[in-house]
């Protein structure tokens, strides 16, 4: 290896990373100018901390009920639910710590190899409950709108979500239907490639053959009714800690938050949506007339609680299976050397 070798690894890596630093430190340098630190200071000293226990309990199970609904994706069979609750909680882990949720990308690796499924198998299921997410936001957007007076302007935005959502699923489902004569047209177009043979035509087929769970009915349905009740989950654990400091909110108002926040995470920014995760939820709740240090501080708390709580079961998957930390940072890293293995 060259001097210029690793020099040039941490360019890429300064790269790589700063243009959702950027947004992050953009995104607190406006939410501070209109903050004022006194108001946030009294929000934190009415905090109850049996009701944060609380939300730490309900994000708990939370994260059970999203570990089932991703099972099913993946095959009952081949995961049982504690390997999956550790798996999304590692990822989760990643996330925290790397940018563009890498985690998914980590999770994807380390079950994929430890299962034997293969990461762009496992992949495939993690884009299948993504985009279940988008729904889910998406249609709770929709049903808060009309009582949010005046948020006309992000109708269409939750409109198009779901259509886009909706039209990649309908995608999704006919090309796992078809996986034999989509894999033969791109043959046809693409076979003369050697790295298509040898790679891309392996990593495709079996993408699409984690999409399968969207043609079976019992587990799209199953897997849809555990992500739901996930979100239902997070609406009552967002609401009884807004109720703490906003003892008027109703529950709609945690819901369209928890929508809000759910799009405006999706934006490039520093590990674990630092920055970009408060002014989501500020902007969410100023538009519902909360006070912006209010709403900072309970955006704060509510953030540590889902760092902590996923902090906590990340590590003790790590410690569980035996795994270093960087080991976990090079399943992501690291590129997968041989084709993933079908199932």
């Amino acid at each position: 290896m060259t001097i210029a070798e690793p020099k040039q690894a941490v360019w890429r890596g300064i790269v790589r990373w700063l243009p959702g630093v950027v947004i992050s430190i953009a995104a607190f340098v406006v939410l501070f100018r209109f903050v004022s630190w006194e108001d946030i200071t009294a929000t934190f000293k009415v905090v109850q901390w049996q009701v944060v226990l609380l939300a730490a309990g309900l994000t708990v199970i939370s994260l059970g009920t999203r570990a089932q609904a991703w099972r099913i994706l993946l095959g009952e069979r081949h995961l049982t639910l504690g390997r999956a609750y550790l798996g999304i909680s590692e990822g989760y882990l990643l996330n925290n710590i790397l940018p563009f949720r890498a985690g998914e990308v980590g999770r994807a690796v380390f079950i994929g190899r430890a299962t034997g499924m293969g990461p762009f198998f496992v992949l495939s299921t993690i884009v299948i409950e993504r985009s279940f997410d988008i729904a889910m936001a998406a249609i709770l957007l929709l049903l808060t709108l009309p009582l949010a007076l005046g948020f006309g302007w992000a109708k269409p935005i939750a409109i198009g979500a779901l259509a886009a959502v909706i039209a990649g699923l309908v995608a999704l489902f006919w090309a796992a239907r078809k996986r034999l004569q989509v894999m033969t047209w791109l043959d046809s177009k693409l076979g003369r490639w050697s790295f298509f043979r040898n790679r891309l035509s392996h990593w495709i087929d079996s993408v699409l053959q984690g999409f399968s769970a969207l043609t079976s009915l019992r587990q799209l349905l199953l897997s849809l009714f555990w992500i739901g009740l996930s979100w239902l989950i997070w609406v009552l654990m967002y609401w009884v800690v807004l109720r703490m400091v906003v003892p008027e909110a109703p529950i709609w108002w945690a819901a369209f938050a928890d929508s809000v926040l759910a799009m405006g995470i999706a934006v490039p920014s520093a590990p674990g949506s630092l920055g970009v995760f408060e002014a989501a939820m500020v902007g969410a709740l100023s538009l519902l007339g909360v006070d912006s240090s209010i709403s900072l501080a309970y955006a704060i708390l509510m953030h540590l609680i889902q760092y902590i709580v996923t902090g906590i079961f990340g590590v003790i998957g790590l410690i569980k299976e035996g795994q270093s930390f960087s080991s976990l940072l090079s399943s992501v890293t690291r590129q997968p050397q041989e084709p993933p293995s079908s199932v």
